[in-house]
């Protein structure tokens, strides 16, 4: 059993979440048990999350993407307040970590698809007013095809990405920003990179791509986004003991 407190602590020194100017909390969320056995681990805070949590018999559940967003305070809907029902009566605790989990360059969702991908010498990437929430990096020694990079994405993340490869053959670079990353194209293009990958496009995407010259992937908001969340789970479970259990809720967008 390791204090709630020493892991909330340990996550805020391993990912700086007051170096982000993010758009909601980022840390622990909801209070739950001051002692922690196990960590569920997951993309989203949504019902099912929660109700696979509670049958692992987690003491905190970590997520990418939290409860509560920037904003004016909002009344609660039941949807809310079931989501937030289940954690009381559970005593579970949540924690979520958004941009600081898309940035860091070792843990992040974006550096850890790079290394998936066989791409090295990660670099930061796609500024977001004072940081960086994505990483540029080369395939070393050997350029890929287009071909081999649509594979190359669609066996880490496990789907089939939508791809508009107008660019460079062979491919040498890459910037990454997952989720809805699309309008980093335009970093993308300026830093005369060959292809960009993230998880959602936009309608402009296909054109604005096509145009100067790059590649152009979309691989998932959900898929680009389960690597850093289950890697923090792994870090957990070296660092203090505690059992980890990452909890899949496949999403098609």
């Amino acid at each position: 059993m390791t204090p709630c407190t020493d892991i909330i602590g340990f996550l805020d020194d391993l990912l700086d979440p007051a170096a982000y100017d993010d758009y909601g909390p980022n840390g622990l969320q909801v209070p739950g048990k001051p002692e922690i056995q196990t960590v569920v681990t997951g993309v989203s805070a949504n019902v099912e999350l929660f109700t696979r949590a509670q049958a692992e018999h987690a003491d905190l559940v970590l997520v990418h993407h939290g409860l509560f967003w920037a904003g004016p305070p909002r009344a609660l809907d039941h949807a809310s307040k079931r989501r937030l029902q289940l954690l009381f009566e559970a005593d579970l605790a949540l924690a979520a970590y958004h941009l600081p989990l898309d940035g860091h360059l070792e843990l992040g969702n974006n550096a850890l698809l790079a290394a998936a991908l066989g791409a090295q010498d990660v670099q930061p990437f796609a500024a977001h007013k004072a940081t960086t929430i994505g990483v540029r990096a080369r395939f070393d020694g050997a350029a890929v095809s287009p071909d081999e990079l649509v594979a190359r994405v669609a066996a880490a993340t496990d789907r089939q990405p939508l791809a508009f490869t107008d660019g460079p053959d062979p491919v040498a670079n890459v910037g990454i920003v997952s989720g809805a990353g699309a309008d980093y194209l335009e970093d993308a293009i300026a830093e005369g990179l060959d292809a960009f990958i993230t998880g959602e496009p936009t309608e402009r995407s296909m054109s604005r791509a096509r145009e100067a010259g790059v590649h152009f992937l979309a691989a998932g908001h959900y898929a680009t986004e389960t690597f850093g969340v289950r890697a923090l789970g792994e870090r957990l479970a070296m660092r203090f003991g505690v059992r980890h259990v990452f909890v899949d809720v496949p999403n098609p967008i």
